[in-house]
């Protein structure tokens, strides 16, 4: 189970970062080049929220059930604080990604309750944009299985 979670957790990470790339991609092409916001660009950001938040389930099973990294961090935190792998492990992963995933979700309902196309596009662009960036400043790009 431990393996497969993994697994699944690492090959999400590449979808996600593939869906976050064309969600911003076609959201700076309809703000700069003033397109219409269309049920492509909805679903693009629907598909993207599914994602991470199947990706952050997964990832919560493995922090609190599975990972023997966040157990030995748990064991005495003070400790894991000044080990930079349980510290990586234990807060900054999950709490960027869990504040990267929330303004995916915050740039989309923003994004929708927009007035115009234009500032959906624009909204959309800077909030996939910053969230995605968080994402990738905590990838674990050493353990990530390509």
């Amino acid at each position: 189970m431990k393996t497969g979670l993994l697994h699944s957790h690492s090959l999400l990470a590449w979808v996600l970062m593939g869906l976050a790339l064309v969600a911003i991609v076609t959201s700076l092409i309809g703000w700069f080049g003033k397109k219409p916001f269309t049920s492509t660009n909805s679903k693009i950001a629907l598909f993207l929220t599914i994602t991470a938040d199947i990706q952050l389930l997964i990832g919560l099973v493995m922090y609190f059930a599975t990972s023997e990294i966040t157990k030995m961090a748990f064991q005495d935190f003070g400790a894991a604080m000044k080990t930079p792998e349980l510290r990586f492990y234990a807060v900054e992963h999950i709490l960027i990604m869990i504040i990267a995933i929330a303004l995916l979700h915050i740039g989309k309902v923003k994004a929708k309750k927009a007035a115009t196309d234009i500032q959906k596009h624009k909204i959309s662009a800077i909030f996939y944009t910053i969230a995605t960036v968080l994402l990738l400043s905590r990838v674990p790009w050493d353990r990530l299985i390509g």
